[in-house]
């Protein structure tokens, strides 16, 4: 499971379409089928109905969906921590030891 198909997954959930997420995250509809595809393979479960008006996340996908929005967002926290804790002002360390 990569991060780019959870982003998929809650932008589909979001958007309450697959063209709308699509254009959302700037990919055509077929590599996001795609990867939501792949998705529902790994985790053994449809996340998704098709209906006439868009998608409908099924039982599974409303199980994973909380979990999914916390993956994400604990990815960014710790990107934000991590970049502020490597500061320009630090520069790249010490220079190495001369033998």
């Amino acid at each position: 499971m990569s991060f780019e198909q959870i982003e998929t997954f809650v932008a589909v959930v979001e958007e309450g379409a697959v063209r709308r997420a699509a254009r959302r995250l700037h990919i055509s509809q077929p590599p996001l089928t795609r990867q939501l595809h792949a998705l529902e393979d790994e985790l053994g479960a449809p996340l998704f109905r098709r209906t006439p008006r868009g998608m409908e996340l099924l039982p599974a996908g409303e199980r994973f969906l909380p979990r999914a929005r916390r993956i994400l967002a604990e990815r960014d926290d710790a990107l934000r921590e991590l970049r502020g804790v490597a500061s320009p002002r630090e520069g790249p360390g010490p220079p190495p030891p001369k033998r």
